[in-house]
């Protein structure tokens, strides 16, 4: 799906989108050829999945397959976010335990949490892999506004096209409330497999406990996924994926950081080994 910026002129949203993002930054998305500009960053030989092309995240139609999602997702996100959605952010900063030489953002949007993994630690290759084309173009402004070096890709957090053991660090900010269950579990093991043995992942999304109780939120916020996101656990599907050392802590009112390291090698083969051993009923 793709939409010219003379079309956003022609929706009714345009007043609300207005009055959300101001009339600057409107007139400024506005001047921007989407759909040249996603030629940029889009793979051709991509096909989306229905998980993502159906439903209408945040009531956007077409969701993320919409220029409209990407002019407002930053600030849905700052409002779905209390207190501070950068403080939350920044919680994720100081999650990293290692000296990242090789980061990778899944599903970054339009790059918050990307620039500031850049700011971080600005001598790393920072990577933003996400499946919307649109959602590049502004994470790309956005890098460009502020000065920095950071690679974009299009592509499936949960098949991404990199070579096994290509990173030090991965991070997937609020995407996992997005997919399927099933998806989120194949992202976390997508993760295991980029990492190096010593790496680290970091997930920072809705606090799950809160939002089983949350459902009037899940419903403002339009999110196809969210309660059956709260009814799993990130701590188990990343223990069921091999990761080491997990664990959860809070940030800002609903959010939650989960983190785990990938083992060193004769880890992860005694883990495979002992796990192996108990499925056949060896002592």
């Amino acid at each position: 799906m793709s939409i010219r910026n003379n079309r956003i002129g022609e929706l009714l949203l345009k007043p609300i989108i207005s009055i959300l993002i101001g009339q600057d930054q409107l007139q400024f998305y506005e001047t921007i050829d989407w759909q040249k500009q996603s030629e940029r960053f889009r793979q051709t030989n991509l096909i989306y999945p229905d998980y993502y092309s159906q439903p209408d995240f945040h009531g956007i139609e077409g969701g993320y397959l919409n220029p409209i999602a990407a002019i407002t997702y930053d600030t849905v996100t700052a409002y779905a976010s209390p207190p501070n959605e950068t403080r939350i952010r920044e919680q994720l900063i100081t999650t990293i335990e290692n000296q990242p030489s090789r980061t990778l953002d899944l599903g970054c949007g339009t790059g918050s949490t990307t620039l500031m993994l850049k700011q971080a630690f600005p001598e790393a290759v920072v990577i933003g892999l996400d499946l919307s084309p649109y959602m590049l173009i502004v994470a790309d402004y956005k890098a460009q506004q502020a000065g920095l070096d950071i690679k974009w890709q299009h592509g499936l957090a949960e098949t991404a096209a990199f070579d096994d053991t290509s990173f030090d660090l991965v991070t997937v900010s609020m995407v996992l409330h997005e997919t399927p269950p099933q998806i989120s579990q194949l992202i976390v093991q997508e993760c295991f497999r980029l990492l190096k043995p010593g790496g680290q992942l970091i997930i920072l999304d809705g606090n799950q406990r809160k939002l089983r109780y949350a459902h009037w939120l899940i419903e403002l916020f339009r999110e196809p996924y969210s309660k059956d996101y709260a009814a799993h656990s990130v701590e188990d599907w990343m223990i069921a994926a091999f990761f080491k050392q997990v664990r959860t802590e809070y940030a800002g009112w609903i959010h939650q950081i989960t983190s785990g390291i990938k083992p060193i090698i004769q880890e992860y083969r005694a883990d495979n080994i002992s796990k192996a051993a108990n499925i056949s009923g060896i002592n």
